[in-house]
């Protein structure tokens, strides 16, 4: 039984074919990449796989039980957390605050929400801000705030939505890092992410799609010299 499997989904909006006939297996403990330029599909199958939107077809495993089509949020008591590639924190409250209110996702109490999120925030390396308000925070800071929620409804898997984007060097290996520190904490991760150094450097295997559908899939060596998927990044010129 695969810990997590997406089968032959398909999303379409009107007359336009988002995502078609996607399929995919993950392995608990892995990092499992997806990449694909703009406009391949990449969230839209996040926001399938995470109660967003219903798949028009297909259908989605976690654990050997079908989840596609609940609501998010009956998705997350399962064990599903995602982050959003534009982070929309609850500006006018604390760090510690963002966090609790994710906690009472599996809390009922204050006080385990409150032990929950400072748990959390301190694995994310989070305590220097935790009075601050997340309005306040630079983008690098919101980037792991975002991850932190995400952490503090404690999932099994993790679904990245380009954790990276908009980072300098410098904050995406301490993303990098952070990232490998919730795999070895027995987290799996599905990701996103457009910076190539990123996805490559981190990812046990990767699934790469272009106009909705699948043009590679195996090890970042693998993926990367795919003539399908260079000439999805560079253009015929280049495949």
């Amino acid at each position: 039984m695969a810990f997590f499997r997406v089968e032959k989904l398909v999303k379409q909006f009107g007359g336009l074919t988002a995502v078609n006939n996607v399929s995919f297996e993950v392995k608990q403990g892995e990092i499992f990449g997806l990449i694909g330029p703009n406009g391949s599909g990449k969230t839209t199958t996040f926001n399938m796989i995470s109660g967003t939107y219903p798949p028009t077809s297909g259908k989605v495993f976690f654990k050997g039980k079908e989840i596609q089509g609940r609501k998010p949020h009956r998705i997350c008591h399962l064990g599903i957390g995602r982050t959003f590639q534009v982070v929309k924190p609850l500006g006018r409250m604390t760090v510690l605050d963002n966090v609790i209110a994710a906690s009472f996702s599996r809390e009922n109490r204050m006080r385990g929400a409150r032990e929950q999120a400072e748990k959390t925030i301190a694995f994310c390396g989070l305590d220097p801000v935790s009075g601050t308000l997340a309005k306040s925070l630079p983008i690098a800071g919101r980037k792991r705030l975002e991850i932190a929620r995400a952490m503090a409804t404690r999932p099994e898997l993790l679904l990245l939505d380009e954790t990276a984007a908009g980072l300098n060097p410098t904050e995406s290996l301490e993303a990098v890092e952070l990232i490998k520190k919730i795999r070895e904490n027995g987290t799996t991760i599905v990701i996103i992410e457009h910076i190539m150094r990123v996805i490559m450097t981190i990812s046990d295997r990767i699934h790469a799609i272009n106009f909705g559908q699948t043009i590679a899939e195996g090890t970042p060596s693998d993926v990367a010299a795919n003539p399908q998927v260079i000439e999805a990044y560079l253009g015929t010129d280049y495949a």
